[in-house]
């Protein structure tokens, strides 16, 4: 499935200080929102951008005696993401609680999983450019529940909570540090928020939060991470700060960017980067510090008493596994090995689950290229220009594939079709009905197409004597008799007769 790809060692972004080149050393852990209907723990809502505190269960708000109970399909979820990066599921599972001070999670802790995680390792295979991937370690998915939204810009003296959020089941997605910069960060997140949204774990949406990455960044000297590689010493990678929350793929690379030059600065003059965690702010383009970086031990982990470790059956595993849609690695590779289209384009319709499915209902029982170049070049470049997705699209795969079919048959010319593509795109409607209602069709009689170049040819004696010494300028009379039959002419047609004409 993945014989195309060239599977490269990271590249290692080198950045010069003022006194020597650093290397970067990057993991992130990445935070997604479960796509369930209900919270990890309790049957609240978990709708988006309802009324504060109106998606709250008793659960949820931690009222005395109130006890969590797993949602099976949170739990579903996690296990088809693991099963999706190719990771190990753990028939056995146990929740601990996060001992911190959170002022929007009721409880005064976290119910998270921190021994006993439900999926171990994974990879995502991470794409670099046309054929060339690298893989991302994934060191664990672990389930957990969300907190809530401090506000504070709503009064001077006063912070507001909402708890909508509260509960939410996430996902926590663990990387080794097997990132090496900026771009390739980005890249990860994207190629892991692909993955989940073609397996209907993850919505993606990073504008609302429901997607976002913690990042930490150290900086080492050329040579140390290979020293690390080999002996699993994590000192060679020197002093990590994570920054937090970040929900944008530009602002990541941007974070990163700053936060090692903030360090190589420090470094060089000869402090000691502090671990700790940072914010990034996007208006200014820096980190700043928000708290010291607390261990494991600092958050006093411990079993939750009131979850019993969760048990899994293999059998339950295989159903879920049996279920798993196409991933867009095997979709990608399944569109250039069987419909020949190249890398790029393969890539460009695969991006987007939505993308992929408009485009395969565009081509079944369709020429592959031909399909994906009137996906990609016609329909992508006016719902750009447009700011409209393949969802708003007003015009149907089946509506597109009509024209291509139209095409096929020659019913119509290239140029006819997107003079269609046009109506389609305001009016709607049938394509096939239009071109007979409006007298779209090209002209196919070669007899008829005949007379018209004879009458091009008879009024145009100096440019005939200027095509026979320069048969280029054959294209002239071309053009002349679309022009004179409306562009119904059928181009192949034509080109043969003129060529006949002028004795060429």
């Amino acid at each position: 499935m993945l014989d195309h790809l060239t599977f490269t060692a990271p590249e290692p972004k080198i950045i010069q200080g003022a006194k020597q080149d650093w290397e970067l050393v990057i993991g992130l852990e990445v935070h997604a929102q479960v796509a369930s209907n209900a919270k990890l723990f309790s049957g609240a809502s978990t709708g988006f951008g309802a009324e504060p505190n109106s998606h709250v269960a008793f659960v949820d708000a931690a009222m005395p005696g109130m006890l969590p109970v797993i949602n099976e399909f949170c739990v579903a979820q996690a296990v088809r993401t693991g099963l999706g990066i190719k990771a190990a599921i753990n028939l056995r599972s146990a929740f601990d609680r996060k001992n911190y001070f959170y002022p929007d999670l009721p409880q005064g802790y976290q119910i998270s999983q921190l021994y006993h995680p439900i999926v171990g390792e994974g990879e995502v295979i991470v794409d670099m450019g046309p054929g060339v991937a690298r893989r991302v370690r994934i060191e664990r998915i672990h389930l957990e529940q969300d907190a809530g939204k401090s506000i504070h810009d709503m009064d001077p003296n006063m912070s507001f909570v909402d708890l909508n959020r509260t509960g939410v089941a996430l996902m926590e997605i663990v990387s080794r540090p097997d990132i090496r910069g900026p771009e390739e960060a980005a890249a990860y997140v994207s190629k892991l928020r692909q993955i989940m949204r073609y397996l209907g774990t993850c919505d993606g949406n990073m504008q609302n939060g429901n997607l976002r990455a913690d990042v930490n960044v150290s900086i080492c000297a050329p040579g140390a991470y290979e020293k690390y590689q080999e002996t699993q010493d994590f000192s060679y990678l020197g002093t990590r700060c994570e920054i937090k929350n970040m929900n944008s793929l530009r602002f990541i690379q941007a974070a990163i960017e700053y936060e090692a030059r903030r360090q190589i600065a420090i470094v060089e003059d000869g402090g000691k980067v502090v671990q700790e965690t940072r914010l990034y702010d996007p208006d200014k383009g820096e980190t700043r510090s928000m708290r010291s970086k607390e261990e494991a031990h600092d958050y006093r982990y411990f079993p939750d008493p009131d979850l019993l470790p969760l048990e899994i059956e293999q059998a339950w595993v295989d159903d879920i596994a049996s279920s798993m849609p196409e991933l867009p690695d095997a979709k990608k590779a399944r569109f250039v090995g069987d419909l020949g289209l190249s890398e790029y384009d393969a890539g460009v319709l695969t991006a987007e689950v939505e993308n992929a499915d408009y485009f395969e209902a565009v081509s079944a029982g369709r020429d592959g290229k031909i399909s994906a170049n009137w996906v990609i070049n016609e329909l992508f470049g006016r719902l750009n220009k447009e700011g409209l997705t393949v969802e708003t699209s007003p015009v149907s795969a089946q509506q597109l594939g009509g024209i291509i079919d139209l095409i096929a048959k020659g019913d119509i010319s290239g140029k006819i079709a997107k003079d269609l593509f046009e109506i389609v795109w305001t009016e709607g409607g049938d394509p096939a009905q239009i071109v007979e209602s409006r007298g779209m069709k090209q002209v196919t009689d070669l007899g008829a197409i005949e007379k018209a170049v004879d009458e091009i040819i008879a009024a145009n004696p100096g440019q005939v004597e200027k095509a026979k010494q320069n048969p280029k300028l054959a294209g002239w009379f071309v053009g002349q008799v679309l022009k004179a039959t409306g562009g119904k002419a059928n181009p192949a047609a034509v080109n043969d007769l003129v060529a006949k004409k002028l004795g060429q």
